[in-house]
């Protein structure tokens, strides 16, 4: 296994997720990508370079809190995109 952001594949996922249950915000590839990445600077990474250190971090991203705290950050860096799209509409 390389070394790897557990941190990206949460945030891509609840990215998607919060998305999918609003109706006013763009949702193009390059909005999407704008918003994970002010998620993920704003959040601590959680790297990982096995199989077991993936596992177990993976089950700590079943903790409510972690959602919890990835979801407020998702909602700000969508206000923000919303309000300073990059893309070309």
């Amino acid at each position: 296994m390389l070394l790897h952001n557990i941190m990206e594949d949460e945030v891509k996922l609840l990215v998607d997720k919060v998305l999918e249950e609003m109706d006013d915000v763009c949702k193009c590839e390059q909005c999407k990508l704008d918003i994970a990445a002010i998620v993920l600077n704003h959040l601590k990474p959680k790297y990982v370079v096995t199989e077991k250190g993936y596992v177990f971090s993976k089950t700590n991203s079943l903790n409510p809190q972690f959602n919890t705290d990835i979801i407020t950050e998702i909602t700000k860096a969508i206000e923000i995109v919303k309000n300073n799209p990059r893309h070309n509409r």
